[in-house]
């Protein structure tokens, strides 16, 4: 049997980013990573649209001042569904006060502003599996 790759959910909070967030999906896409990508911004339907394409991790971009409360409420959404093994991880513009909520929230990772994609593809296969193991680079 063949282990499918990691399946990662990528979407927005407020306006901007979009461009940026599709040329991350591309490079994640490029590394071996199955992506999805949602203009979604309801909490329930990010949550019900990971559960549904079987998602392993949500990528999100959020700017300054971004709703740190719905973060939360995703995260909520998942444990109330018992989706304990998605991880979550947050990107773009976010101040130092957002990046302690997030923090206590217990988002897996936060990406401020200046976050190589380098770096970001280096954390996705350290980090994000698929529920039967491991990371499988197929080069």
């Amino acid at each position: 049997m063949v282990e499918r790759m990691p399946r990662i959910l990528l979407a927005k909070l407020g306006q901007g980013h979009k461009g940026a967030l599709l040329n991350l999906a591309k490079r994640l896409g490029d590394a071996g990573f199955e992506i999805v990508y949602t203009e979604l911004e309801d909490p329930e339907a990010i949550v019900g649209t990971a559960i549904q394409e079987s998602i392993d991790h949500v990528g999100i971009t959020m700017l300054e001042n971004g709703d740190v409360d719905t973060v939360g409420r995703i995260k909520q959404l998942f444990l109330d569904r018992g989706e304990k093994d998605i991880t979550i991880a947050v990107g773009g513009i976010i101040g130092e006060k957002e990046l302690e909520r997030l923090e206590k929230i217990g988002v897996d990772a936060c990406f401020p502003k200046g976050t190589t994609y380098e770096e970001l593809i280096q954390w996705a296969k350290e980090n994000i599996a698929s529920p039967k193991g491991e990371y499988r680079d197929e080069d």
